[in-house]
């Protein structure tokens, strides 16, 4: 299989190419987002969450109010239209005290939310988020600040299905706010930190695209126009694993979703991934993720039996 090389890139990743690499993952990212909860409040009030085991989201709908938690140094004000991701569920606090706002205090709504990564497999976006993050309305663009008011109107009409189309508009509206998060310059760490590293990033991009290349150290640290070593000592710094890892990792990644279908056979989603043996795969894939390729065909089929 041949790839065409990349031009060489100037200082700064340009978004041509972020874009791409950044789209390649998301579209693997097997992350299932469930509206939950659309909670009302006015005057003085508090919301206290504990650690949950998947990941959260609030969207304010109106309104506005002061979000805390752990990894937070200070409280911080979120304002309508405002989302706040939690993607490690971690504990946090949301409140308003009516002291500090006018005489008759606004309304304040937001529509809740559930995030979780599907599979076995360690999705690279799962272990790269921080332990929160917000996108603000105002910074986040015309597309962001549309699907944001979407979602208040539907949960405001009623609507027949409204829940299935939730869903799909907070699922859109989380992959806007990972975009406007991996473009926030000093706030990256690795896979987005990756991303912004010109060299790197065209690496993701190409391993992304094409996983079942026949990728070797040399044929990466080539694309990178570096040297095996300072190839791998760079990813290695960005990534927290050796390039040739996280190529294994993101085949596993890559099979479970193909797993999923069943109009692939094993061995054909093997040889797609580069394996030469089918039972090279099944040995691999069970060794990375801590599963069978048939547990996964199972979990697929439906709902396993206890």
């Amino acid at each position: 299989m041949y790839i065409e090389p990349h031009p060489e890139l100037p200082e700064g990743t340009p978004p041509r190419l972020v874009a791409p690499a950044l789209e390649s993952l998301l579209n693997q990212s097997m992350l299932r987002v469930d509206v939950v909860a659309e909670l009302h409040r006015c005057g003085s009030w508090f919301l206290s969450q504990p650690r949950y085991t998947c990941g959260l989201f609030h969207l304010v709908g109106a309104g506005r109010c002061i979000f805390e938690c752990p990894a937070l140094g200070e409280p911080v004000q979120l304002e309508a239209g405002d989302l706040v991701v939690l993607p490690q569920g971690d504990a946090h606090r949301l409140s308003v005290d009516a002291r500090d706002r006018p005489a008759q205090p606004d309304r304040t709504s937001f529509i809740c939310g559930e995030l979780k990564f599907l599979g076995n497999a360690h999705h690279p976006l799962s272990h790269a988020l921080p332990p929160f993050f917000v996108t603000r309305s105002q910074q986040a663009g015309a597309t962001f600040r549309q699907l944001s008011a979407m979602m208040v109107e539907m949960v405001d009409a009623g609507l027949v299905g409204r829940q299935v189309l939730l869903n799909k508009l907070a699922d859109a509206l989380f992959t806007l706010a990972i975009c406007d998060y991996a473009s926030r310059a000093g706030e990256h760490r690795g896979l987005f930190a990756a991303l912004a590293d010109p060299r790197i990033c065209k690496v993701l991009h190409a391993v992304h695209d094409t996983p079942g290349f026949g990728w070797t150290m040399q044929s990466l640290a080539s694309l990178a126009c570096m040297s095996r070593s300072a190839f791998a000592e760079r990813f290695t710094h960005l990534m927290k694993m050796p390039p040739m890892q996280y190529v294994t990792q993101w085949r596993v990644t890559v099979a479970e979703q193909l797993l999923r279908d069943r109009r692939q056979s094993v061995a054909d989603i093997a040889q797609q991934l580069g394996y030469s043996s089918e039972a090279a795969f099944r040995r691999l894939f069970k060794r990375v993720s801590g599963v069978s390729p048939g547990r996964i065909r199972i979990e697929g089929a439906g709902p396993i039996p206890d």
